[in-house]
């Protein structure tokens, strides 16, 4: 493997860094949706604990993606008290089951973005992605057309999956 070094690229990408605007929390999507308690159905909240809650993904990998946060405007898991932590986990376990067992999934990735240079597209609010996969759930689309295909309603996976959260 060959290797470029261009050591004077440091001051363009700090610089960059540095220019970039930082959301908010008055900003910040993750933060403004568990305010609107009337609008669980709506903004796609699944469930509400002491320190975490557990939405759909508005844009998801695939259906039935779920993303878990904490009501703290945080970007850094290093930066979660132990409670926090606890219970973002907890949530993921439960996730993981709820899609398997409502959904039918045969598999799950679970991960996190941490930062905008690892593909956060909300690099400011940490959030764990609980993603349902199937086999055979991916085709051509993504690479030859940069397009992914989601063929099922997000309000009815809303209220199979809101029904089981509920319970």
């Amino acid at each position: 493997m060959k290797q470029l070094f261009a050591p004077w690229r440091t001051a363009y990408t700090q610089d960059e860094v540095r220019k970039k605007k930082e959301n908010t929390k008055d900003e910040c999507v993750f933060c403004s949706h568990p305010q609107k308690e009337n609008n669980d159905k709506e903004n796609l909240l699944l469930q509400r604990n002491a320190h975490t809650f557990v939405m759909m993904n508005k844009y998801p990998y695939n259906a039935g993606h779920l993303l878990v946060l904490p009501y703290e405007h945080i970007a850094n898991l290093e930066d979660c008290r132990k409670e926090v932590l606890h219970e973002l986990m907890e949530s993921v376990a439960q996730c993981t089951k709820i899609v398997k067992d409502v959904l039918g999934a045969q598999a799950v990735n679970i991960g996190a973005n941490l930062g905008k240079i690892a593909g956060a597209g909300m690099p400011n609010h940490l959030h764990l992605h609980v993603v349902p996969r199937w086999h055979g759930d991916t085709n051509f689309l993504p690479t030859i057309a940069d397009t992914k295909q989601i063929s099922v309603d997000m309000i009815k996976i809303y209220e199979q999956l809101s029904a089981e959260f509920t319970k």
